[in-house]
């Protein structure tokens, strides 16, 4: 089974839980910005959790699909189309043999992806499947994908009892797909300003009085500088009571660090692993996927929240994915 990409959207690349294990080499984790809709992705094609799916940025690719494929799309809202009817997102749907399938307007969110049943034929590179552009390792050929590229896909180890259904209800059409969906993805909110919860880190008492109220009172834009390695913030610049000498130190996904130029740098996915700028403060982890979520040009606000009441939030996330994997794969066999 194979998919071959037509056109190729803005940024399109492979990417999977991260490559975990070597930082303390310099490596990066990498992997998906939105690690909650690429579980859910997989989940419902049936998949290991982290399987490599595509993450799709704001522009779309056009794909077409070589073979009858099972797919999922999650996160944010591109518009998907099958041979130009549009097509629901969050619940399993079976594309036949030959069907294009294209992106278009962002409606909502900023990141889709798109998970196939058996995944992506894609080698492993120190024990993940994640593109690392910069460097050039992993992914299809170490880079986003390109315009005559030809994904292939893995066969499925187990056949899975829906695509009986599935596969009578297609009959003469180009897809077809469940009744049954999941919906809760981190890109429903209306207002074009965004909540993020963090714990003030262990420099935050070296700013200054105002920049600390500030940072927690007044919004901040994401910027057009920003990517995967991290959003770029403008807003009021926040500035340390005094010149403080720091050696590197780890970093984290989430941790927001404060250059000189007192703009703050929010570290995503692709982050290096050590930093020497002060930090102000560190995402929730439960918080990392909505942030994902937000386009530049977009407006976010810091909210404070206790390190026990992130892990919190974190354990009763994990308790719900739980529990929606246990109802798809009830539904999938």
């Amino acid at each position: 089974m194979s998919i071959k990409v037509m056109t190729p959207g803005l940024l399109t690349s492979i990417q999977d839980l991260g490559r975990s294990g070597y930082q303390k080499y310099g490596v990066i984790v990498s992997g998906g910005m939105d690690s909650y809709s690429l579980r859910l992705a997989n989940m419902l094609v049936g998949n290991e959790e982290g399987e490599a799916v595509l993450e799709i940025t704001l522009v779309g690719p056009t794909l077409l699909l070589e073979e009858d494929i099972l797919l999922a799309i999650t996160g944010g809202d591109l518009s998907p189309t099958i041979n130009g009817q549009p097509i629901p997102m969050g619940r399993p749907i079976l594309v036949k043999q030959g069907s294009v399938l294209k992106f278009g307007v962002c409606q909502s969110g900023c990141r889709a992806y798109l998970a196939v049943r058996g995944g992506y034929n894609i080698p492993e590179v120190m024990g993940s499947k994640s593109t690392y552009i910069r460097a050039g390792i992993g992914g299809y050929q170490g880079r986003a994908l390109l315009a005559g590229d030809v994904l292939l896909i893995k066969e499925p180890q187990t056949d899975l009892p829906l695509l009986v259904s599935l596969s009578k209800k297609l009959g003469s059409h180009s897809f077809a797909f469940t009744s049954w969906y999941v919906g809760k993805f981190y890109t429903s909110q209306k207002s074009q300003e965004y909540i993020i919860r963090v714990m003030p880190s262990s420099q935050f008492e070296f700013f200054t009085s105002d920049s600390r109220e500030h940072f927690f009172q007044q919004a901040f834009k994401i910027t057009t500088q920003s990517d995967r390695m991290g959003y770029r913030l403008a807003g009021p610049r926040l500035q340390l009571a005094e010149p403080l000498e720091m050696v590197s130190e780890a970093v984290a996904l989430g941790t927001i660090q404060v250059p000189p130029d007192g703009n703050p740098i929010v570290l995503l996915a692709d982050r290096q692993t050590v930093g020497g700028y002060p930090k102000i403060a560190q995402v929730a982890a439960v918080d990392n996927a909505y942030l994902a979520q937000v386009k530049p040009g977009e407006t976010i606000r810091f909210q404070e929240i206790s390190l026990a009441e992130a892990e919190g939030l974190y354990v009763a996330r994990e308790k719900e994915m739980e529990q929606l994997k246990i109802a798809i794969q009830y539904h999938l066999l």
